[in-house]
């Protein structure tokens, strides 16, 4: 008879301690708590007691802030671009391209980010219904396999796109459209059930599907108004966060479409079963907060460290509608396309925003100038972090966005402002550098790397202290030996003066490099990182000579 052999006495405290925290902080908070990052490419962040010499489990010493007698020094700020792939705008370049060229364009689009000095990229993974994963809900998107057949293309872009990523330490932001189920004719099906995939969900529930507008600019909508294609929706969301490892979950402004001239969006179906009374404005508005709500809540509960973040329309309202509304005289999101942007900052449901300040400064409908520190006010005294959305797309129009410092300008408000970060619109403007404005703003405002910001609402377990073990010089590269444990990515920092500047980041498992490193005599310390952005303490001071 096989004998099981009985459980030790510190196995059974360690069983009893885990039951104690899951009933007290609950699974989704344990979870997150005891969660450890996979390394890149099953490359091992090598740990301290890997070092020759060194006790198992020794702790090293180190410093909070400081490399030896001196500050480290950083910007914290979000820098990211929007890669679209819808009607392929940015990527990829054609529909139906063979996998080794839409993965050797994707490294491209990285590359250019690592160039600019970013560090995130915001990925359109569901632009309309459909999906750049295997999905049990969706098709496959026909801008990346050229059909509309729902046949897979044999391998699994979203998992390879995050894993590049995060090779270059980029956070992955997956962007997500949530109700709009197809494109326009020609290039897309239109409203035409009959050119859809034929696994589309639409097919299968047609009372879910509204077409708006008429005519040849039609497309099929899931009807936000009907809760049982509101939980669809998210559900089709929320595979791509459970099945990877997503950074962030991100939409755009598009929920309720924008109106049309003379024609209302078609609901009153929808309306008359589930309207319980409300005005139609205040009812859609309901759904839209409920889909926002509970898109928080859900991602919460799966994965908390994910951040949830949404791009809206630049005008909540104007103040001649509301007093509470910027000085503006444009389209507003409220009103409009139903999107109470104000209260899902006042209600905490969103991790960030990033709002489209697409104008100029001193423009007479939506001067940037006016509604930068409208948004800077609302997210005063709330966790919701601000990041501004960049019009890179504009610059060469006609009037003020032919002057190539607009930009610059707008970037240098943000900063007086207390912005936290910008994404550019879009990855295909920022190559294309028209007028030499993006090499403007990168030279001046991205000159160097800059950490993430600490999001303090998400999980926190910054690492312990890393170690500097030797260098070695090639040109102007010098490439460190380092040990540390539990980090997602480190960041390096060089002695410069009075402080000890950041010159270099990358994820763990990558090789600690300076790319510029000085021809002489040099101190650098290392510091690890958990994936929301929290700093370990900084390693003793190594010195190259």
């Amino acid at each position: 008879m096989l004998r099981v052999p009985r459980p030790s006495v510190r196995l059974i405290l360690v069983v009893v301690a885990v039951l104690l925290t899951t009933s007290v902080l609950g699974f989704g908070l344990l979870r997150a708590a005891t969660y450890e990052p996979t390394p890149v490419g099953g490359a091992p962040w090598p740990s301290a007691s890997s070092r020759p010499g060194s006790a198992p489990g020794a702790s090293i010493p180190g410093t909070e802030g400081r490399c030896g007698a001196v500050p480290v020094r950083a910007a914290r700020e979000l820098r990211g671009m929007w890669l679209t792939t819808v009607t392929n705008i940015d990527f990829p370049s054609r529909r139906g391209l063979p996998q080794a060229q839409v993965k050797a364009e994707y490294q491209r689009w990285l590359d250019l980010a690592v160039a600019q000095r970013h560090n995130a990229i915001f990925v359109h993974v569901r632009p309309s219904g459909d999906a750049f994963w295997p999905s049990a809900y969706a098709p496959w998107s026909e801008w990346l396999t050229g059909k509309r057949d729902g046949k897979s293309p044999g391998w699994d872009p979203l998992d390879y796109m995050v894993r590049e990523a995060h090779a270059r330490n980029l956070e992955f932001h997956a962007w997500f459209n949530p109700y709009r189920g197809t494109q326009p004719g020609p290039v897309g099906p239109g409203a035409d059930f009959a050119k859809i995939a034929p696994n589309h969900p639409l097919l299968k529930h047609r009372d879910w599907a509204i077409s708006y507008p008429k005519g040849r600019n039609g497309r099929l909508y899931f009807d936000p108004g009907i809760p049982a294609a509101r939980a669809f929706v998210e559900d089709a969301m929320l595979e791509a966060v459970r099945k990877y490892d997503v950074d962030g979950v991100h939409f755009d402004d598009f929920f309720y479409p924008y109106p049309q001239e003379g024609e209302d969006f078609p609901d009153a179906a929808s309306y008359a079963r589930y309207g319980a009374g409300k005005s139609r404005d205040q009812w859609r508005r309901d759904n839209v907060d409920t889909l926002v709500r509970e898109m928080h809540e859900r991602i919460q509960q799966l994965k908390p460290w994910v951040k949830f973040g949404i791009s809206p329309f630049g005008i909540w309202r104007n103040k001649t509608t509301d007093p509470g509304g910027s000085d503006s005289k444009g389209l507003e999101a409220y009103d409009a396309i139903y999107a109470d942007t104000r209260k899902w900052v006042r209600e905490g449901w969103l991790d960030y925003i990033v709002p489209q300040l697409y104008w100029t400064v001193g423009f007479d409908k939506a001067d940037y100038a006016k509604l930068l520190p409208w948004w800077t006010a609302l997210i005063k005294g709330t966790q919701v972090q601000l990041y501004i959305g960049m019009a890179d797309y504009r610059v060469g129009e006609d009037g003020a966005w032919s002057d190539p410092g607009q930009l610059d300008r707008q970037m240098a408000l943000n900063d007086k402002y207390g912005s936290q970060g910008q994404v550019h619109f879009s990855a295909k403007q920022i190559r294309a550098d028209r007028l030499g404005a993006i090499t403007r703003y990168r030279n001046k405002h991205y000159a160097k790397p800059a950490l993430l910001p600490r999001m303090p609402r998400l999980p926190s377990k910054p690492p312990a202290a890393p170690r500097l073990n030797a260098a070695t010089r090639a040109g102007a590269t010098l490439t460190f030996q380092a040990a540390a444990a539990g980090a997602t990515s480190w960041a390096l920092y060089r002695v410069a003066g009075d402080a000890a500047d950041l010159v270099a980041t990358g994820r763990a498992g990558s090789p600690v490099v300076d790319p510029s490193a000085p021809a002489g005599p040099a101190t650098y310390c290392l510091s690890g990182l958990d994936r929301s952005g929290n700093e370990g303490p900084i390693s003793p001071p190594l010195a190259v000579p």
